[in-house]
């Protein structure tokens, strides 16, 4: 396990504020929307997880890519919702959102793919892909951008890696997914609530989305509350999520995914890296 004594001083900030004013008895979106809030102006960092050698769990809370920054928000609000403050039970339970199964088992084993990172969080119970329930159209798409860059992650030089990726990218395009066409996204927005993840399609090949945020709903509109390479920080977005979808033709549409109203918990011991 990677993390600074700052990862922990942040989690356990958070837990303990939201412990002393009662937010585990709110709802689970409003507590979504209320800690990924609190990361606003946070830095934006690509590749957060990058690194050579053995599979570790990466903990950063000083800094995040757009996924990270989805992963860490669900974490803390399932924590909050079940009451937990331990440093011990965020490591857990994150370790549990980021792997196939929640078992970490080398490079493979990490969901790099978004549909993939849904579909398995769905079968724990922590959040569910609701896109083809609110009117979603399928499509089926072939996933190989990965294995395509194998010379950018060092990981995939090793050949049984590798390997494992390849399975991995053929489970992914053997599946019927679900979106909402950009041009749909004013007409189906009143189904997504606040707290919803929004996965960003794309007309890219190999790939199934290339941006995720959340979802929080204000006087003029959905916006995207996401850690933008753009601004450079975690940023609630000045625009309305019709309207930065528009901005770039690549983007295609959206997924939606939805917490199930369960918290996430875990516990184990944790040494601090220095």
């Amino acid at each position: 396990m990677i993390f600074l004594p700052e990862d922990r001083e942040i989690c356990e900030a958070i837990l303990q504020s939201a412990h002393e004013r009662g937010d585990p008895a709110g709802s689970i979106s409003e507590l979504i929307a209320w800690t990924g809030l609190r990361f606003i102006g946070a830095p934006y960092e690509a590749e957060t997880l990058g690194r050579e050698g053995t599979e570790e769990l990466i903990i950063n809370l000083r800094a995040f890519d757009c996924v990270t920054f989805i992963e860490n928000v669900i974490v803390l609000a399932g924590l909050i919702r079940a009451g937990k403050t331990a440093f011990q039970d965020y490591a857990a339970a994150l370790e549990r959102i980021r792997y196939r199964d929640g078992r970490r088992n080398g490079y493979p084993s990490r969901l790099h793919y978004f549909t993939d990172w849904l579909r398995n969080n769905g079968r724990k119970d922590i959040v569910r892909d609701i896109t083809a329930e609110i009117g979603g159209r399928p499509f089926r798409k072939p996933f190989h951008a990965l294995t395509d860059r194998r010379g950018d992650h060092p990981a995939l030089e090793s050949p049984g890696v590798f390997r494992r990726m390849r399975i991995v990218e053929a489970a992914c395009s053997r599946r019927t997914l679900h979106y909402i066409p950009k041009i749909s996204v004013k007409e189906m927005e009143g189904r997504i609530e606040d707290g919803d993840i929004i996965a960003i399609t794309t007309d890219a090949a190999g790939i199934d989305v290339v941006h995720t945020g959340i979802a929080v709903r204000i006087r003029r509109g959905l916006r995207l509350l996401h850690a933008s390479s753009q601004a450079g920080k975690v940023v609630l977005s000045d625009v309305t999520l019709c309207r930065y979808l528009r901005a770039r033709r690549s983007r295609t549409g959206i997924i939606v995914g939805r917490m199930i109203r369960k918290p996430v918990i875990g516990q184990r011991i944790v040494k601090e890296n220095r």
